[in-house]
């Protein structure tokens, strides 16, 4: 017996990590290394080095941009909509210091505890940043609980890679999941019930309207038509398959063509179980009352409809004289930032400063 042990007190069992075949790991779980990125930072790097996104990890995207537009001093309050993994409130928080106060949100409760918790072990406490569970929405609400409207707002309105990458989250149609693709899993219904209850006419301005989807009828026959059979659509394999089979008698479709597809009716799927635009659109209302004169604003967002939201709502402000100033077109990533990171090739970030 060894001399530590316990008598009557079984040892526990040692639990091996995860093996995979060949040399590089494939599957999320498998990814050990790129999901504990404090551990394993060189592993983490050359990940990054090579252009790709580890998984678990969000890559913040045109920070220096934000960054030299804001024009953060110590001393302010700041929001980050969107706090996501934290990249970009890092950053932020550096600038505020000293005296400086952050306000976080996010919809997603998974990530906002596991963001919290990184931020505050890299020594940043409660006092200086204030983590909310709430949809920006709300940001009305969270202004009142401040004493007083923000010196600077930041949105990132794209999905976070760590969510993309998740099977369980099913925001991919390349990873085998549920089909759920909700922000916040603890409410509203998932995508495979929302499907259920649509119409023909539903599903196709849907995809019209959210995405664009050049094949929306084709595609919108094709997942009317499994669900009426009685099965339902309950993985992201299963919608891509039917996605899939729905565009191949369609004279000269490519493989990029369908897979374009696929990643756009996900994308419509997603924005619709999530009330998106309209969550975007009560935001984008309350946001002059919630700066202060002077105050700056930075959305940064990756889909064509989010991006016209956003113009029109700084440009209907702006020529009411509550923007003082907006910006004439969007910023675009570096050409170098999108050769590190594929995922931001569709940023666009916009800007405004309250009068």
């Amino acid at each position: 017996m060894n001399a530590e042990s316990t008598p009557g007190v079984p040892e526990p069992q040692h639990q091996r990590r995860i093996r995979y075949k060949g040399t590089h790991p494939k599957t999320y779980k498998e990814k050990y290394k790129e999901l504990q990125p404090q551990k394993y930072a060189q592993d983490v790097a050359q990940v990054i080095r090579k252009g790709r996104t580890p998984a678990g990890i969000h890559l913040p995207i045109c920070v220096n941009e934000i960054l030299e537009f804001l024009q953060i001093i110590p001393g302010q309050t700041g929001l980050d909509a969107t706090l996501g993994y934290g990249g970009h409130a890092l950053e932020m928080l550096k600038a505020l210091q000293p005296g400086g106060r952050l306000y976080g949100i996010d919809v997603d409760e998974i990530e906002l505890t596991r963001t919290k918790k990184r931020l505050e072990g890299l020594g940043h406490v409660s006092d200086v940043l204030q983590v909310r569970h709430m949809n920006f929405s709300q940001i009305d609400q969270l202004v009142m609980e401040a004493g007083q409207p923000f010196d600077f707002v930041l949105a990132d309105l794209g999905v976070a890679s760590m969510q993309i990458d998740n099977p369980q989250r099913g925001f991919s149609f390349k990873l085998q999941g549920p089909l759920d693709l909700r922000l916040n899993p603890g409410k509203g219904i998932s995508a495979a019930e929302r499907l259920k209850a649509m119409s023909l006419a539903e599903l196709e301005g849907m995809l019209v309207e959210n995405a664009d989807e050049p094949f929306a009828a084709p595609i919108a026959r094709g997942i009317f038509s499994n669900i009426k059979k009685g099965s339902g659509i309950t993985t992201t394999a299963q919608l891509r398959n039917i996605i899939t089979e729905a565009l191949k008698p369609i004279p000269n479709i490519s493989k990029e063509d369908i897979k374009k597809s696929c990643q756009r009716c996900f994308q419509a799927l997603r924005i619709d179980v999530n009330r998106e635009f309209e969550s975007l659109y009560k935001f984008l209302e309350k946001l002059p009352d919630a700066l202060t004169s002077g105050g700056r604003v930075a959305i940064l967002s990756f889909h064509s409809g989010e991006d016209r939201l956003v113009k029109k709502s700084f440009q209907h402000f702006f020529r009411e004289g509550i923007y003082r100033e907006v910006a004439p077109g969007p910023v675009r990533p570096s050409s170098e930032e999108c050769f590190a990171n594929s995922r931001a090739r569709s940023a666009k970030l916009r800007w405004a400063v309250k009068a």
